[in-house]
């Protein structure tokens, strides 16, 4: 049996399942699809952390809300943070941004994934969007002048225009030979939550090291400011090395890498180990295909950006595609698609840029390096206008930001 609709998207994480629900009252016929079950899970406030999570911006913010999802987020369990201390390791280089500095109240929030994810399709199960379950695709192939699907359980679906959310590892991406731009950064990320003696004090810590920068994420539990989600990229040696450590030994290694800025790391839940490799599509449109977050576009976890990018590329197709569609011109046609790339491309290849150099600066260990770096971050720092500007670029307050995300 083959199934119909005007668009189809492949892949209902967050960026997915964003992209659906910004096009609920488009008037177009949308179904999202996904291998999962695509069930909202009960959520206790006093379960453990998920690993997984992310630093959303008061940009994505705006959007959750105008998508009606905050509101969920929030009853679950949201962490801001109107702080970020930023040091170097090797030297006496620091730097401070805040909040304040352009009177907002919070930098941003830290959300589990799982709590975004499940804010959404609890949106997405109250609309009209075509959900499909347990949907692994196999096959794909034009067929006419749309897209034919095939899926591992034998159905099929026709669309004239399909938008690849399905990750890193897109399947998408591979079945259309959409070619990429990747490099390993030969380094892997050690996430997990902890438990320090000391409150994290609504603050996002980062501290450079020789191995790789070192992030505390301040998480709020039942009014518990003791927790922080880590990510601690290092090279795959000294990672390997890390996991193998039983938790007491793995929290005071934590704990010396991060030089006791919150005391004692008194606990750490279970640890996942990530390979980190930048890849970056090169195009992300092509006739009737359009590539969103992850499947376009993956970056250093550095500032924890992937995720605000990947929920303005779906919030600005979901624009494009709405425009067009009133206009009554044919969606499928790459000039219409090729909207959404200009608009995307060149503000997700700058942010990708400027933390592939962050990490180069701080990877560099040669004296002039270390002092041009020190240097510099202290000259940032008594410049309280250069803070102010990235504060209001971290914050979505400029650039050309899509309507559902604009102040």
């Amino acid at each position: 049996m083959e199934m119909r609709a005007d668009l189809l998207i492949v892949g209902a994480g967050m960026v997915g399942s964003a992209l659906a629900l910004a096009l609920r009252d488009s008037g177009l016929e949308v179904v999202l699809l996904d291998g999962g079950p695509l069930s909202v899970k009960p959520f206790a406030p006093s379960s453990p952390f998920d690993p997984r999570v992310s630093a959303l911006s008061m940009a994505s913010q705006r959007m959750l809300e105008r998508l009606g999802v905050w509101a969920g987020i929030v009853a679950r369990r949201a962490s801001p943070y109107a702080q970020m201390k930023v040091w170097d390791g090797s030297g006496t280089g620091h730097i401070q941004f805040a909040a304040g500095s352009v009177h907002a109240e919070t930098l941003g929030h830290i959300v589990e994934n799982r709590v975004v994810q499940d804010a959404l399709l609890e949106r997405l199960h109250e609309s009209s969007i075509g959900l499909l379950a347990n949907a692994r695709l196999e096959q794909m192939r034009r067929s006419g002048d749309d897209w034919l699907l095939s899926l591992s359980d034998g159905r099929s679906l026709r669309a004239p225009v399909v938008v690849a959310a399905d990750g890193a590892n897109s399947a998408v991406r591979r079945l259309t030979g959409t070619a990429t731009r990747e490099w390993n950064y030969l380094h892997h990320a050690i996430v997990a939550s902890v438990r320090c003696s000391a409150p994290n004090q609504g603050t996002a810590w980062q501290r450079f090291t020789d191995d790789g920068p070192l992030a505390f994420l301040p998480l709020l539990r039942d009014g518990d400011q003791q927790w922080c989600s880590i990510v601690w990229s290092t090279t795959p040696a000294q990672a390997e090395r890390l996991m193998k450590l039983d938790d007491p030994s793995f929290c005071s290694a934590l704990g010396q890498a991060f030089e006791g800025r919150l005391g004692e790391v008194l606990h750490s839940d279970p640890r996942v180990c990530v390979p980190l490799r930048q890849r970056h599509a090169k195009r992300y449109v092509a006739e009737g295909l359009a590539l969103i977050g992850d499947a376009a576009h993956t970056i250093h976890p550095l500032a924890g950006q992937g995720v605000n990018l990947g929920l303005l590329d779906a919030a600005v197709l979901a624009e494009e595609l709405a425009a067009a569609h009133q206009r009554g011109e044919r969606l499928a046609d790459v000039r219409v698609l090729s909207r959404y790339e200009r608009r995307r491309m060149p503000h997700n290849l700058a942010l990708m840029a400027a933390m592939q150099g962050f990490e180069r600066l701080f990877q560099d260990d040669r004296l002039p390096v270390r002092w041009l770096r020190n240097s510099g971050l202290k000259w940032v720092e008594q410049m309280p206008e250069a803070k102010a500007l990235f504060v209001r670029q971290a914050l979505g307050l400029s650039g050309d930001l899509p309507y559902i995300a604009r102040p």
